[in-house]
């Protein structure tokens, strides 16, 4: 049984969602401890004020701490492999290697315009700020041209890496989610017939919807 893992931030922050999501995954308790840095005039998360949807997450386990998601990810996939989710990180050299190209194309290709669509659709309008269009128009045609490899892709397999959901398909459910989720953004993944498959399949996860529970609850963004 895992003991003594701790993660700091809010749950609204896609980063922290990762994490939560594959802490679910592999049925590990931890805690969550609910940081942030209020100011007085500013009744919101640090993360937003500086309209960075990713924020920022810290993880403890004894006397390791980190702070990449994707790095915190791989840390429990590896630290415990037998529980939860067995296949989360592949099973054999060749499925991890496939997983871990897809979490670089995630990191490089798909989070730079998601990251950004996700402040300019999801926050901006809840913070009545004003959206800037000519950013929203320059990161979907960004994002447009990632999803049609995808939806390529998803055409031969059940899930990017494969048959199997994997870490490759979490890392990309925060900041869909928000697009999703918000008026203008739903189009660009139910436009694309398996994109908008994997994309049901995924975020139908429960594990998936217990992060989603635990944003609603507390969203930390706009509390």
């Amino acid at each position: 049984m895992a003991s003594g893992l701790q993660v700091f931030g809010q749950p609204a922050s896609t980063d922290v969602a990762r994490v939560l999501t594959c802490l679910f995954e592999k049925n590990l308790e931890f805690d969550l401890v609910r940081i942030d840095t209020f100011k007085r005039e500013h009744r919101l998360p640090e993360f937003i004020r500086l309209r960075d949807p990713s924020g920022q997450v810290t993880f403890k386990h004894g006397d390791k701490t980190l702070v990449d998601p994707r790095a915190i990810c791989r840390y429990l996939c590896t630290q415990f492999p037998n529980q939860g989710n067995r296949n989360l990180y592949g099973t054999g050299s060749l499925e991890r290697a496939s997983i871990e190209q897809w979490l670089q194309a995630e990191a490089q290709n798909f989070n730079p315009p998601s990251s950004a669509l996700v402040f300019q659709l999801a926050f901006a309008p809840v913070l009545e700020i004003p959206q800037d269009h000519m950013v929203i128009a320059e990161n979907e045609r960004k994002l447009q041209q990632v999803l049609n490899v995808y939806d390529e892709i998803l055409s031969k397999n059940e899930y990017l890496a494969g048959d199997e959901f994997t870490l490759a398909d979490l890392c990309h459910l925060p900041d869909s989610q928000y697009i999703v989720s918000s008026e203008g953004g739903m189009k660009l993944f139910t436009s694309r017939k398996n994109v908008a498959r994997w994309f049901d399949q995924i975020s139908s996860r429960k594990t998936w919807e217990q992060v989603v529970k635990m944003q609603m609850e507390h969203p930390g963004a706009f509390e």
